[in-house]
């Protein structure tokens, strides 16, 4: 692979995997004036983000076992169209349910995005390489959390929240485009047989105790992270009182972090073990989650709040790079259906957990702070239990 293909083969990838963000974090800053707009409860706006990780996971599902059927190319190729569709639905609504179905949908088609990108990087990676890839995918993929509220909050200051999935139309058609432009890396020798054989590696995969070990360390973690994605803008806007700019901007600064602790695992691959890297990276935000619900319950004030959330919510870049590689690196054709199962985990409980922050309300933080402690907690004993002893 030239370095032409190989810039292009990164930022490609790095764009689709940041589907996630774009299709989330950029109207964050609308959710007030979603709700506002629809006439809702905070639960159910909160639902708007939940539907969209929900189509996540299980698009993640279906797709990852047909691109190791039919190729890499086609199933992006019709997840790049229906992504399309789906956030012009969105954009014209007028009621919550057709929202709703549009927002499954949006993040139905997403998925194939997320989960074909990781496996793309296993065709073309493996060993050192494969973490270096997958440390600069996350890398490029941090660039999203940083830019996509801050152009949401931009964009509110000149038109209403549908401007918003506008502009995801637009990145839907860019990424149609830039599938075109793909090469294939799948060979057709390498691919499953049949769809059936595809699926059929589901359980087999569950089976390995290492793997279903990392399935569930996604799953707890990126529930904790879910849960910062689905109260914070209620928690700074309505607890703190900051505008829908300024919280973009603090979403944005917390992004940042992510994008650089995303350089870590780059820097270090080969030289530092991945379950090393693992191990810290689950510590930090357990101990930041603590600190964390004590200021709640102590009434911190907005400085103590934005410290403690940055030093909890950044490892997730190293956390995602070193755990991917670790589970992926032992899969082969099958890179596909192992990377749809571990996208699957991030996802699934993080839907369950969005409307939960605003259980309580849309002034009371506690629900957020004590769901992000539970899945930390969850997620260092599932490291304990079944890698740590496996590695």
């Amino acid at each position: 692979m030239s370095p032409k293909q190989k810039l292009f083969l990164t930022v490609f990838l790095g764009i689709m995997t940041a589907m996630a963000p774009l299709s989330t974090d950029m109207y964050l800053p609308a959710l007030p004036e979603l709700g506002g707009n629809f006439g809702i409860s905070a639960s159910l706006t909160q639902l708007t983000l939940t539907m969209t990780m929900l189509g996540m996971a299980f698009g993640q599902i279906f797709m990852g076992p047909l691109s190791d059927r039919f190729g890499r190319k086609l199933p992006l190729l019709v997840g790049m169209i229906v992504f399309t569709a789906a956030s012009a639905g969105a954009c014209l609504s007028e009621n919550i349910t057709a929202f709703l179905v549009f927002r499954f949908l949006q993040g139905f088609s997403g998925a194939s995005g997320i989960v074909i990108a990781r496996a793309i990087a296993r065709d073309v990676a493996e060993g050192p390489e494969l973490t270096r890839f997958f440390a600069i995918l996350m890398l490029v993929n941090g660039l999203a959390p940083i830019a996509a509220p801050v152009i949401g909050g931009q964009i509110l200051r000149f038109t209403s929240w549908r401007g918003i999935f506008a502009l995801l139309v637009i990145v839907g058609i860019a990424q149609f485009v830039s599938t075109v432009i793909y090469r294939e890396t799948l060979k057709k020798e390498e691919r499953q047989q049949s769809i059936a054989k595809s699926f059929a590696k589901f359980p087999q995969l569950l089976r390995d105790r290492y793997f279903l070990g990392h399935c569930l360390l996604q799953l707890f973690f990126f529930g904790s992270f879910f849960s910062y994605i689905g109260g914070s803008s209620f928690v700074f806007q309505n607890v703190y009182h900051v505008s829908a700019q300024t919280y973009s901007l603090i979403f944005g600064g917390i992004g940042i972090g992510l994008l650089v602790a995303g350089t870590v695992p780059a820097r270090f691959a080969g030289r530092v073990p991945d379950e090393k890297l693992l191990s810290v990276s689950l510590r930090i935000p357990l101990a930041g989650a603590v600190l964390l619900l004590a200021g709640f319950l102590l009434h911190a004030p907005l400085l103590y709040t934005l410290l403690v959330l940055f030093v909890t919510i950044v490892p997730l870049s190293v956390m995602g790079t070193a755990s991917f590689s670790l589970a992926l690196s032992r899969q082969g054709k099958s890179a596909g259906s192992a990377s749809a199962l571990l996208g699957f985990s991030q996802m699934i409980l993080g839907g369950v957990m969005m409307p939960l922050t605003g259980i309580a309300g849309d002034s009371n933080p506690l629900p957020m702070a004590i769901l992000m402690l539970a899945g930390y907690v969850l997620s260092e004993i599932v490291y304990r239990a079944m890698i740590r002893s496996r590695v």
